[in-house]
């Protein structure tokens, strides 16, 4: 038989006091003395009590929980990004309700909706590369939800949204690839329906064109953000007899599928193909070799985020909204440090 649960009435028996005393003691309201305070809490403590939160959500109108979605979390960005949001709402003493989408625009669809349906105080989204339609969006704002979109941004007027300068990183890539020698450059893009894949692309464009280096249109190739699509994209030029010599990635895991490309047909990186992609991560550092990045800094881009958050949950009715874009920096490691083409 389970043990029934610990209430109120049962520490406020104990203790000879009134449950409104022993609710506001475990709540550290300031009419009760920090004396009498400690001593409720021990009590609950030694009794197992446990609150009840779905019915203190109901009584005080506010969950003290923050949907989070992300596309994937089997990925460093956003498992990074995930764990500095925990740490600020943590602070803010606020839970985090984690979903993923799993780059699924239904499914990411019915997350906003549970969510919304567990009277969430705020929500945090990255989208997923496959959505289009944004009326869902619409709606978590007209039922007053404060909402913040992080990395991936949809085309929304009056929106609050933290980002890093895509089109800036990518162009630092470039130049720095073109100030070395390069100019046979290839860009695995990714889809360009949404702003990381757009503005990477325009600021490898803007790169080329800046320091006059032709594009070969034959080496851009717009697919999608995972290994897949980069070993794919490989072996599709690999096969025509037509690769660059030097590959620009949209993110990580698509430099990830260049290098298992490349090592199945035998070509060395840096030396016979080389590889520079938008994104770090940690593991970078154990590739052979070492794969060099624009790297994004997760910690700015979720503290931010929270911050935006948090000032729209304590101020429901402000109607200004802001869109902060963070500077990149590039990480040179083993790839893209000389040019393999004299």
């Amino acid at each position: 038989m389970k043990d029934r649960a610990i209430t109120l009435n049962d520490i406020a028996s104990k203790l000879n006091v009134s449950t409104v005393t022993v609710s506001k003691a475990l709540r550290n309201h300031p009419d009760i003395s920090p004396a009498t305070t400690k001593l409720i809490k021990q009590v609950a403590e030694e009794l197992g009590y446990t609150p009840n939160i779905m019915a203190r959500n109901l009584s005080a109108r506010k969950s003290n929980t923050i949907g989070v979605i992300v596309p994937k979390i089997a990925h460093f960005f956003f498992g990074s990004i995930i764990e500095y949001i925990y740490d600020v709402a943590f602070e803010n003493n606020y839970e985090i309700i984690l979903t993923v989408s799993q780059e699924n625009p239904e499914r990411e669809r019915r997350h906003i909706h549970t969510l919304m349906a567990m009277k969430v105080d705020g929500i945090i989204i990255s989208i997923t590369q496959e959505t289009h339609n944004y009326e869902i969006f619409e709606m978590v704002r007209r039922r007053g939800i404060p909402i913040v979109f992080i990395d991936r941004i949809p085309k929304i007027e009056n929106i609050n949204s933290v980002a890093v300068n895509d089109r800036q990183g990518a162009f630092k890539a470039i130049e720095h690839a073109i100030k070395l020698g390069y100019r046979k450059i290839g860009h695995l893009a990714g889809y360009t329906n949404i702003n990381i894949g757009r503005d990477r692309k325009q600021g490898f464009i803007d790169a080329m064109n800046h320091y006059g280096v032709e594009i070969n249109s034959d080496w851009i190739i717009e697919g999608g953000f995972g290994e897949k699509y980069g070993y794919d994209a490989f072996m599709k030029l690999y096969n025509q007899k037509n690769l660059p010599d030097l590959f620009f990635t949209v993110t990580y895991p698509v430099a990830l599928g260049v290098y298992i490309a490349a090592a199945e047909v035998g070509l060395k990186i840096p030396d016979d193909i080389d590889v520079i992609c938008f994104g770090n991560a940690e593991v970078q550092n154990f590739l052979s070799p070492p794969l060099s990045c624009v790297d994004q800094p997760t910690k700015l881009l979720s503290e931010n985020a929270m911050n935006l958050l948090m000032k729209s949950i304590q101020d429901p009715d402000s109607q200004q909204t802001q869109n902060i874009i963070i500077d990149t920096q590039l990480i040179l490691r083993g790839t893209c440090i000389s040019c393999n083409k004299k």
